[in-house]
């Protein structure tokens, strides 16, 4: 069996896909590499933020869904999502620019053995930097140019996904027993007890953060986490990944086809949902990698409904 790669996307949920590019772009400094709609529901824009090749492992992406409330923050969640810097001054950089920038932020802090900088974009989804500088083992994206942003101090790509849940067990047997991941260790922090789950080379780009919680459920909104997104390297260990999925006894999506990327969707016993997503054959299918994000893109079983899909949707400047 191979092992999961890593973290591969995370997907959220925004109420204001013109706000949630302004932020995302301008205000973190993002690149957005495809402007298209959810396949399930192309009514709705679905948005991915990346690096400069919009390279596995490094999109962020968001569902607009206009009538969305306001999340209740609790258990049985994706309860914060990870973004990697390549170090502790790229920290102190971003404590000052989302100050100045009257950004909900927190003060840097060592978490996993890594400094780190808890904040929340406009709608309260929360994030959370980490540095590279002892987290970097797996490799992470090329930074986007940005005219306030050093090179230097740019995000580079996702690092751990965060999940609070009522039961620790249901959510590591997954991890341990289905998905191969290492538990490397736990440490105190305000929330709780954290456990770090690794797999492949680790490090930031490869982790998952579990804490144990006994609040009653989220009630997801704008600003919830959807799912986090696994790292495979093709379809054909993602077909071995479902045969695992299936002799584990977890009902599953079966595969479905993406057109960026192939996937397999399962629940833990806690809710949480994750995916395994391939590798390719990635952004750059439908339009040249200079280009991305600049036009609405369409997977081709609904290109022919573009014309009414453009309707629908409210424009967004993409520079």
């Amino acid at each position: 069996m191979k092992l999961i790669k890593g973290i591969h996307h995370v997907s959220s949920l925004t109420a204001n896909a013109a706000d949630n590019y302004a932020f995302y772009t301008n205000v973190l400094g993002m690149r957005l590499v495809k402007k298209t709609v959810n396949q399930d529901d192309p009514s709705m824009y679905h948005l991915f933020y990346a690096d400069r090749y919009g390279s596995p492992g490094t999109d962020f992406t968001f569902f607009e869904i206009p009538m969305a409330g306001r999340t209740h923050r609790g258990s049985q969640s994706i309860s914060s999502t990870g973004l990697r810097v390549q170090s502790d001054e790229a920290i102190s950089f971003w404590k000052k620019r989302l100050d100045a920038l009257q950004i909900t932020v927190g003060d840097p802090e060592k978490r996993a053995g890594r400094l780190t900088l808890a904040f929340e974009d406009h709608e309260g989804q929360r994030i959370r930097l980490f540095s590279d500088r002892n987290g970097a083992e797996t490799p992470a994206g090329t930074p986007w140019e940005h005219p306030d942003i050093p090179e230097e101090m740019a995000i580079i790509g996702l690092g751990p996904s965060e999940l609070t849940v009522r039961s620790l067990s249901k959510t590591e047997n997954v991890l341990l027993n289905v998905l191969s991941f290492t538990k490397i260790s736990e440490e105190e922090v305000k929330e709780g007890t954290l456990i770090i789950y690794s797999t492949a080379s680790g490090g930031n780009g490869a982790e998952v953060h579990v804490i144990q919680s006994s609040e009653a459920k989220e009630r997801p909104g704008r600003g919830s986490v959807h799912h986090v997104a696994l790292r495979v390297k093709d379809e054909e260990e993602l077909r071995t990944w479902k045969h695992t999925v299936d002799e584990a006894g977890y009902a599953n999506s079966g595969i479905v086809e993406r057109y960026y990327f192939t996937s397999l969707y399962f629940r833990d016993g806690n809710g949480i949902l994750f995916e395994l997503a391939t590798d390719g054959p990635g952004f750059h299918m439908d339009e040249p990698i200079e280009q991305l994000g600049e036009k609405l893109a369409l997977p081709p079983f609904l290109e022919q409904r573009r014309d009414e899909i453009e309707q629908k949707l409210k424009p967004i400047k993409a520079e």
